[in-house]
């Protein structure tokens, strides 16, 4: 099944959306802001947090970057009026970043305006290398206006250290993540086990500095070798949390940390791009394949 799984993964790029959107579901909360509203309020009911992200990266015009933010705004109005536990996750090429900086930048603080009005947190979500500079410029002027903005620091990248330490701050809210863009062996990490002990040591760094930490991986030997880290050496929950994608099989394991005490946020992402998404995240994990096929010859 294993081998199945696999090859269908690799096809599926190649298929008509109709046949994609069953195996994306588990991924994806719909098209719809309310789609997503609802598979927040039912996690909030379970005990976890969530950021939400309207799908979609490049796009070709300054009218649609204005609409997405727009699109943003009026979520960010409805997190607030449903009272859900939730931040907004957002990311800069999808606002404008390939078009013009000070467009974006502009982009972005109005965005920061709307969130300050209703008290919502966003989270400048990280993208390929060369945004990385033009992400953490526009982060730093944004979170100064606002502290509940935070960025991202990719594990892989072997600069996130001299990064943190330049961003460190009592306001610093930075989610680490391994990183998912291929990037040169020159400026990034190739190797599982050398990616997960920089994760471990970007982490420590934040610790040991005065930010917040958001850990967002689904590795579980990773996971549970930082909750021994922070365990022994007495970390407040207060100071982090763990993060993981909408969707993806954790087991037990998220209601293991959370008896603990610790806060788990789900990444939702929805919206009308969601094949792309989609596939990305099946090839990632195509036992989902096999999940889905079981429950469609089930039904």
């Amino acid at each position: 099944m294993t081998l199945i799984n696999s090859i269908l993964a690799r096809v599926m790029p190649f298929l008509p959306k109709w046949v994609v959107r069953p195996f994306a579901k588990p991924y994806v909360a719909g098209e719809k802001t309310q789609d997503v509203l609802t598979v927040v309020q039912n996690l909030n009911q379970d005990g976890f947090s969530s950021t939400i992200d309207i799908l979609g990266e490049f796009i070709k015009t300054k009218e649609e970057a204005i609409q997405i933010r727009k699109q943003y705004s009026e979520l960010i109005k409805s997190i607030a009026d449903t009272k859900l536990d939730s931040t907004i996750s957002v990311k800069l090429t999808h606002l404008g970043l390939d078009l013009d900086y000070s467009f974006c930048r502009d982009q972005m603080m109005k965005l920061a305006h709307s969130a300050i009005k209703y008290d919502v947190g966003i989270t400048i979500d990280m993208e390929s290398s060369k945004y990385t500079d033009y992400i953490y410029k526009i982060y730093q002027e944004a979170s100064s206006v606002y502290s509940k903005i935070g960025a991202v620091a990719q594990a892989y990248l072997y600069r996130s250290f001299d990064d943190i330490k330049q961003l460190d701050s009592p306001n610093l809210n930075l989610r680490i993540c391994k990183g998912i863009y291929n990037e040169s062996s020159e400026i990034a990490i190739k190797d599982r086990l050398q990616i997960n002990q920089n994760f471990e040591k970007l982490a420590q760094a934040i610790f040991n500095g005065k930010g917040y930490l958001c850990l967002a991986t689904h590795d579980l030997s990773l996971i549970w070798k930082l909750e021994e880290w922070i365990r022994n050496n007495n970390i407040s929950p207060d100071r982090f949390e763990f993060q993981v994608l909408f969707g993806v099989p954790m087991g037990d394991t998220l209601n293991q940390l959370k008896s603990k005490g610790y806060k788990i946020t789900v990444y939702v992402p929805y919206g009308k791009s969601w094949f792309d998404y989609s596939v990305r995240r099946l090839k990632e994990n195509p036992k989902i394949i096999s999940y889905v096929l079981k429950n469609i010859f089930k039904k």
